[in-house]
């Protein structure tokens, strides 16, 4: 294993604001937080202000941030904005993502390969196109989310019971290292990093990364820290479960050809294997088993579902109309 320190051993620093919610949420933070009434007006709830503003709120429940009071978790006036930005972004996901609220039609739909503009996703330019450039570019984005991953699962596992309960912590089992700290996905994705000459630390990259990114882990937060949405975290992690062994294939392929090192390679090879037996037991266990026991929950986890495609799908597009042009998908440089 390629030596390198522990991304989660402190706590980052706070991003920069983005506008008047990211500065009020990161401003509390640092502060005293006042119960005054939040308003979010017209921000855009795909915006870079507003989702910023949710992404450092979240933050406070994994690894918080350097100097902020961790006691800031659960204060009640942190948890007043942050709901008051979560309204308006649910309801942009529930309009955006179109669900007939069938967890068979969601599911399907997930076999069927995305498509981007000639008709290939991210993982089929950066197998057949992508230059070191972008796969670092694409490395440092994911970061936000894989130097943590399977976290914000792990919290619908005291929310299920039975057969549902058992397989999600099996699966989950496998991506915390099947109890072997080397083996531990996150730490796999660091390795990935070293590999490709990248910060390791967690949270580096925050400030380079666009609305878009962000939206993507707030997603899980947001569904992994309401019970009310436990359906729709189940059917988010059916969604990477059923569409990551064939993209890992690819973004392996592609870090081989532009010369990765091994480390690199492994943790996408790591998933085309893991995730082709974690697909059966999600749909079969987890999905089939949460449906035994509360039938009710199906047009939550077939919303999941659909709102992890949405969001994807647009991140994916700034990625691609970014490195089709020969330009960064970043906010700022990478190095």
């Amino acid at each position: 294993m390629p030596g390198h320190r522990e991304p989660r051993r402190r706590s980052p620093p706070l991003p920069a604001p983005r506008g008047p919610l990211s500065g009020e949420a990161i401003d509390a933070l640092r502060g005293a937080p006042d119960h005054r009434a939040h308003a979010v007006g017209d921000a855009d709830p795909f915006g870079d202000d507003l989702q910023l503003a949710l992404y450092v709120l979240y933050e406070l429940h994994y690894q918080g941030f350097a100097g902020v009071d961790e006691e800031h978790e659960w204060n009640p006036a942190l948890l007043g904005l942050r709901r008051a930005l979560e309204e308006p972004f649910l309801a942009a996901l529930r309009a955006g993502a179109r669900t007939d609220g069938v967890v068979d039609t969601a599911l399907a739909g997930l076999l069927v390969e995305p498509v981007g503009d000639d008709g290939h996703g991210v993982s089929h330019f950066l197998h057949d196109d992508g230059e070191l450039w972008q796969l670092r570019e694409y490395a440092a984005l994911r970061s936000l989310y894989h130097l943590k991953e399977a976290d914000p699962h792990a919290w619908v596992i005291p929310r299920l019971y039975g057969r549902a309960k058992a397989a999600m912590v099996a699966v989950e089992f496998d991506e915390f290292g099947a109890g072997r700290e080397a083996d531990i996905h996150a730490r796999l994705y660091a390795d990935l990093m070293t590999d490709l000459s990248l910060e390791t630390a967690y949270g580096h990259y925050l400030d380079a990364a666009p609305a878009d990114a962000l939206a993507t882990v707030n997603l899980m937060s947001l569904f992994g820290l309401h019970r009310s949405l436990r359906g729709a975290l189940v059917g988010h992690f059916a969604a990477v479960e059923v569409t990551s062994s064939p993209g890992s294939r690819r973004l392996a392929a592609a870090l081989k050809r532009v010369g990765a090192g091994p480390a690199a390679q492994r943790f996408y090879d790591e998933h085309v294997e893991a995730d082709a037996v974690h697909e059966q037991v999600v749909r079969r266990d987890v999905i089939g088993g949460l449906l035994a026991d509360e039938p009710h929950l199906e047009p939550d986890i077939a919303f999941g579902i659909e709102a992890t495609g949405f969001l994807e799908d647009r991140l994916a597009a700034r990625l691609l109309t970014a490195w089709r042009g020969n330009s960064t998908a970043l906010r700022g440089p990478l190095d």
